[in-house]
């Protein structure tokens, strides 16, 4: 009797001492699982997020955007010396000669001034050679500018090389022998005469 007693209590002891790691080793899993659910609701908010802020290109899309934007350019005049008072609306209507203008952007500064200058994007690219001709033609009372637009490419800047003037050879300014004087500040070296020897006076 006090045996089975003794291993009923020791069955007892047992279970309780695994009792607490077993619930820790199940509380420690289900923590586990819900950071693995909380990252993959922050990556499919972050992918959203990237998808609609258009952070994530495709490479070949780029790239056609970039060859379409180049292909605009060949269509497109630069207009400079705008009147600040002018608009988009009057601008189309001087260059409405040289062919179909599909859009005129006036450049603002981040007040919304007019900085001066305007581009004008044809539908033909035939009516940018027309368009030059009306170089130096006025329009409120200015001359205006007309070239054709250049394209930039990303990532790359026109190289200046840099000026080196020629040094003036025919002036060398004077400089001390020693960087410091030898015998003090504003001090000089005094002479004195040799002495003769007179042993007798």
């Amino acid at each position: 009797m006090d045996d089975e007693m003794l291993d009923s209590q020791l069955n007892k002891d047992e279970g309780a001492s695994e009792d607490p790691a077993v619930k820790e080793l199940e509380e420690m899993k289900k923590r586990l699982k819900e950071m693995e659910e909380e990252a993959a609701a922050l990556r499919d908010m972050q992918a959203k997020v990237e998808k609609e802020m258009g952070a994530v290109q495709d490479p070949a899309a780029s790239a056609a955007s970039q060859a379409t934007k180049e292909e605009a350019d060949t269509r497109s005049i630069y207009v400079g010396n705008v009147d600040y008072a002018c608009t988009p609306e009057e601008v189309q209507q001087h260059f409405q000669s040289c062919g179909t203008v599909n859009r005129v952007t006036i450049l603002t500064d981040k007040f919304g001034q007019p900085k001066g200058y305007a581009y004008v994007e044809f539908l033909e690219a035939e009516a940018v050679q027309n368009a030059i001709l009306l170089n130096e033609s006025e329009l409120h009372g200015r001359q205006l500018k007309v070239t054709a637009k250049r394209t930039n490419v990303p990532g790359m800047k026109q190289f200046r090389g840099r000026r080196f003037s020629a040094p003036y050879m025919g002036y060398r300014p004077w400089r001390p022998p020693y960087p410091y004087s030898p015998y003090g500040y504003g001090k000089a070296p005094r002479f004195r005469r040799a002495m003769r020897y007179r042993p007798y006076g």
